[in-house]
């Protein structure tokens, strides 16, 4: 079944030539560099709050990374142009560990752990990192149980640091606290 799913998705790539498959190259290639630089905006313009969910956000990525490299340690699936030559590769990447979905991890801790902080807007990245994780299906560097894996990585590793919040609550504040510090920031001495 995960083979039949990316078929049908990475089935749907070009030669990189349509408007999709810029897309998606697009999206696979930039994803954690847009996702940085939201965090980067929530923390320079956001009130004390909304920086703090920059940095929780910042940290949930950071732990769904680790926790991906944990996993490569004990379990490694060959990525899917390894392991079949009728795969569309729109995206070059090394034939390392395809499961779990790093690229999906990351951007799915982040923006989960904004969700868990702003509920009404808090959607939008998540659909940024779902659509992130699909467009590493359809470049033809996952398959679809990767990027599932990297999904729930990131739901945990943002339930994680949601559940943990109290007891980062000092660096966190330091963290806030130095930035206010520095010159120009606009906030008062």
């Amino acid at each position: 079944m995960n083979y039949e799913l990316l078929k049908n998705i990475n089935g749907l790539a070009g030669d990189g030539s349509t408007f999709l498959d810029h897309m998606m190259i697009f999206t696979t290639n930039a994803a954690l560099y847009i996702l940085a630089m939201l965090l980067l905006a929530l923390f320079l313009f956001g009130n004390t709050y909304t920086k703090k969910t920059a940095v929780y956000a910042g940290f949930a990525g950071v732990l769904a990374i680790i926790i991906n490299i944990c996993i490569a340690q004990f379990y490694f699936e060959p990525r899917p142009f390894i392991t079949y030559d009728t795969i569309n590769v729109l995206v070059a990447h090394d034939a390392d560990a395809s499961f779990p979905s790093d690229h999906t991890a990351g951007a799915m801790g982040i923006t989960f752990a904004i969700l868990l902080r702003h509920i009404k807007w808090g959607w939008l990245p998540v659909v940024f990192g779902l659509l992130t994780g699909f467009s590493r299906i359809y470049v033809g560097n996952h398959y679809p149980g990767d990027v599932l894996a990297g999904i729930a990585i990131g739901f945990i590793a943002a339930a994680i640091i949601t559940q943990l919040r109290m007891m980062m609550e000092p660096i966190t504040s330091l963290i806030i606290r130095l930035w206010y510090k520095l010159p120009l920031t606009g906030h008062p001495q």
